[in-house]
């Protein structure tokens, strides 16, 4: 199942450890703090866990939404795509 991983952390040496974690995971950097990719719900489960022992809980955030084909479709994108760059051409050509 696709997820979107989005996070808010105040301190750059955690939330490159959280970036980290994403990519580790296959997850493609669609902004600087948003990941796109396709996880089980275990993958999913222990993402979050992960993500949880590295924030501060009293100060940062991280939603990760899974999304189902149906709801994917019905994304829309407003102004700029994201960086050609940092996503493998295969996620755009589902993206777009």
């Amino acid at each position: 199942m696709l997820v979107w991983v989005i996070y808010d952390i105040t301190e750059n040496r955690i939330r490159q450890k959280v970036s980290d974690c994403c990519k580790n995971y296959g997850l493609y950097r669609v902004q600087k703090s948003v990941f796109l990719g396709d996880l089980n719900s275990n993958d999913r489960d222990s993402l979050a866990l992960e993500c949880e022992e590295l924030i501060d809980t009293e100060h940062d955030s991280v939603y990760i939404f899974p999304m189902d084909e149906q709801s994917f479709k019905k994304v829309q994108l407003l102004g700029q795509a994201f960086d050609k760059e940092l996503v493998s051409d295969e996620v755009i050509t589902k993206f777009f």
